[in-house]
C-alpha cells in the first residue's frame, strides 16, 4: 500500500511539473464552437503574426509555416488584395490600410477613415522582457518602457463594450441602421479573441452555430472574458490545428477562402 501511494504521488508530481514547465494549447469543441485556450507564459513568445503578399488559404500558411495552430486574421480588400487592418510583425508595421487606395477613393470610407484606422487590435507587448497581451484601439498608446512586438487588427471590440458604430461596422440614422458591414447584426461564423486572467482565448464559431455580434457578446460574458474582439469572420473563418482539426467556413472545393493575414502559434 505504501509503495502504491508513493507511485501515485510521483505520478501526480510529474504531471504538475510538466504543466509548470510546458505551454499548452487547450482545445474544446461543443455546440459548433471551438474554444481554444493558450496557457502559460512561454506560449506568448510562440504567437506570431503573418501577412501574405498575395491572398492564401489558412491551410497553405499552416502547412508552410509549420505552426501548431493557424487562424485567420483581419480584414482585407479582395479586389486589390490589400489590407484594411493594421499588422505589426517584429515591431515593424507590415500592413497599413492607409496604403489601400480603395479606402481613399471611396467618398464614404474616406469620410470615415479615422474610425476604420482606429479599430481594435490584439497586441503582444514586451515590457522589460516580460510579454503580455493588450486588446485596444489602434491609436492607444503603449507604455514608453514597452514595445509592441506583434499586433493584428480586426474589430469590433466586443467587451467590455460593443463598439459597432465607433468602428464603422454599423451606421445609423436616428434609430435606423442604414449600413452594416461584416454581417455584425446577422448570424454567421466568427473568429473571436478573448482575454481572461492574462491568457488569450480563441473562439472559432463555425457554420454549425452561427451568431450575430450580440450573441457573441453574451457568449464572451458567460465565459468570463474581461476583453474580447473579433477578427474577420463569415467565409474568412478558418482554423487549422496540427493535422487534427480544420475549419473551413464556406467549403466550396474544400480549400477555403484565400486570406491576407494570419495568427500562428508554434
Amino acid at each position: 500500500m505504501k509503495k502504491l501511494l508513493i507511485t501515485l504521488l510521483c505520478l501526480v508530481m510529474s504531471v504538475n511539473i510538466a504543466n509548470a514547465f510546458g505551454d499548452d494549447i487547450d482545445i474544446k469543441y461543443e455546440n459548433g464552437i471551438y474554444h481554444i485556450k493558450l496557457e502559460g507564459e512561454k506560449i506568448k513568445r510562440k504567437i506570431k503574426v503573418y501577412a501574405s503578399n498575395t491572398l492564401r488559404t489558412n491551410k497553405e500558411i499552416h502547412l508552410e509555416s509549420g505552426a501548431k495552430l493557424t487562424i485567420n486574421g483581419g480584414f482585407f480588400d479582395p479586389e486589390n488584395e490589400k489590407t484594411i487592418s493594421y499588422v505589426v510583425i517584429n515591431s515593424q508595421t507590415y500592413e497599413d490600410p492607409i496604403m489601400n487606395e480603395n479606402l481613399l477613393t471611396n467618398a464614404f470610407l474616406r469620410k470615415n477613415l479615422a474610425k476604420i484606422l482606429n479599430r481594435t487590435e490584439l497586441r503582444i507587448v514586451d515590457c522589460n522582457n516580460k510579454y503580455h497581451f493588450e486588446m485596444v484601439p489602434h491609436n492607444a498608446k503603449v507604455d514608453f518602457t514597452c514595445d509592441v512586438v506583434h499586433s493584428i487588427q480586426g474589430g469590433p471590440l466586443i467587451l467590455p463594450d460593443l463598439r459597432l458604430e465607433e468602428e464603422l461596422f454599423v451606421v445609423k440614422e436616428g434609430d435606423e441602421v442604414v449600413r452594416e458591414t461584416s454581417s455584425v447584426l446577422h448570424k454567421t461564423s466568427r473568429t473571436i479573441l478573448g482575454l481572461k486572467d492574462g491568457e488569450l482565448h480563441i473562439l472559432i464559431i463555425t457554420d454549425e452555430n452561427p451568431m450575430d455580434m450580440y450573441e457573441v457578446q453574451k457568449l464572451c460574458k458567460d465565459l468570463g472574458f474581461e476583453r474580447a474582439m473579433a477578427l474577420d469572420g463569415g467565409s474568412s473563418t478558418s482554423m487549422n490545428y496540427k493535422n487534427k482539426y480544420e475549419v473551413v467556413s464556406v467549403k466550396g472545393d474544400g480549400a477555403g477562402r484565400k486570406l491576407k493575414s494570419f495568427l500562428l502559434v508554434y
